[in-house]
């Protein structure tokens, strides 16, 4: 079953007067940086070396909005996540957790 958490991302955020201007949405990077953080708060963990199996951005998310993220142990390992505003898919994607080897 899927761990849920929810985020806010407010009307005056600090990279909507640069991206876009006249059009702002909070970039992808923000997107993942936020819910990868969430995720590991809502685990009782710090967030740590991770490797970014994929992810997908599928509709703009503005400032304003609210982003329900959920989560839950994919079959590979580590953890596959979504994000959605109002219902609408935002963001799809999976991470593989623990340390980082090159």
């Amino acid at each position: 079953m899927p761990r849920q958490t929810d985020i806010g991302f407010p009307a005056d955020h600090p990279t909507a007067a640069g991206h876009f201007p006249g059009n702002p949405i909070i970039p992808g990077a923000v997107l993942l940086d936020t819910a990868l953080t969430a995720i590991a708060a809502a685990e009782g963990c710090r967030p740590g070396p991770c490797r970014l199996r994929s992810a997908k951005f599928l509709y703009p998310v503005r400032p304003g909005d609210r982003m329900l993220v959920e989560w839950q142990a994919a079959p590979s390992g580590g953890i596959a996540f979504t994000g959605s505003v109002d219902g609408r898919p935002v963001m799809t994607g999976s991470v593989m957790t623990g340390s980082v080897t090159s």
